[in-house]
């Protein structure tokens, strides 16, 4: 799951990413994306993601967007999955601090009940926020599909997505993180050109035309100052962060589908 230096070749620049997920009203966990407890910790109350984003503007951090040329230092908002939250709460909460977010869509589930529309993606597009590749079926365990497989849930998703937006859509996230170098390779081969992973990294890299960027990921429960911190590029928590994603990484290589079933227990109990 790692990258290797005859692949990937280090861009010099340092962008603090940060993964959201979805934005629900007060203890409405199921009302946006995913169902289910494993999908709540990554969902905040409106309030909460409000402070979160307060935090961030307290530091004077500079929100970009990832379809014009990176800058050294700067930081960006993504959020997985394509939950309705998206429009109905996360977007228009950014949009009073004047930044845009990077929304990834599942475009099997466009449509379906706690999932962007067609004409909701479109109004997003709109307001000048990015939209993104969140795979079509967001499989499981993405790093063991085969090529076949990923070949299509990366150019399957892509040309969905441009239907509907009528413009290239150069820019995706891998769920669930489980990534791997055929992962990159063939959205890069679907035409993508930015690719988030959930590595908690500022690093940029690049394998051909596409950048690879990681993210640091919030969850519900979390203080609202660490998303400040991450955006700011503070050291202490983006290390400590760091040390228990490669913690994770070898629970989730060694344990397999066994891993999943006992991190879902776990949040059940």
């Amino acid at each position: 799951m790692g990258t290797g230096p005859s692949i990937y070749e280090s861009v010099r620049m340092k962008v603090f990413s940060l993964m959201y997920h979805d934005v629900v009203e007060p203890g409405a966990w199921d009302s946006s994306g995913f169902p289910g407890t494993g999908a709540a910790v990554y969902k905040l109350e409106r309030a909460e993601f409000g402070r979160h984003l307060d935090a961030i503007a307290a530091t004077g951090a500079s929100v970009v967007r990832a379809t014009e040329p990176l800058v050294d230092g700067s930081a960006m908002l993504t959020f997985d999955d394509g939950g309705v939250g998206a429009i109905s709460l996360a977007a228009e909460i950014i949009e009073k601090h004047g930044w845009v977010g990077h929304f990834f869509v599942t475009t099997d589930r466009i449509g379906t009940a706690g999932f962007l529309s067609r004409e909701q993606i479109q109004e997003m597009r709109r307001r000048g926020h990015v939209i993104g590749s969140h795979s079509c079926s967001h499989p499981t365990r993405m790093a063991n599909c085969t090529r076949e497989e990923l070949q299509r849930e990366w150019s399957e998703s892509v040309r969905v997505l441009e239907d509907i937006l009528g413009e290239p859509v150069p820019v995706a996230s891998v769920p669930g993180g489980y990534y791997s170098r055929v992962v990159g390779a063939t959205a890069a081969e679907a035409g993508i050109r930015v690719l988030f992973n959930s590595e908690p990294t500022a690093a940029v890299s690049r394998t051909g035309e596409c950048l690879l960027l990681g993210r640091y990921w919030i969850q519900r429960g979390m203080p609202a100052g660490l998303s400040g911190a991450f955006a700011a590029g503070r050291l202490g928590p983006r290390w400590k962060q760091s040390a228990l994603f490669q913690i994770k990484k070898v629970a989730k290589a060694a344990g397999g589908k066994t891993y999943l079933s006992v991190r879902e227990r776990l949040l059940k109990g």
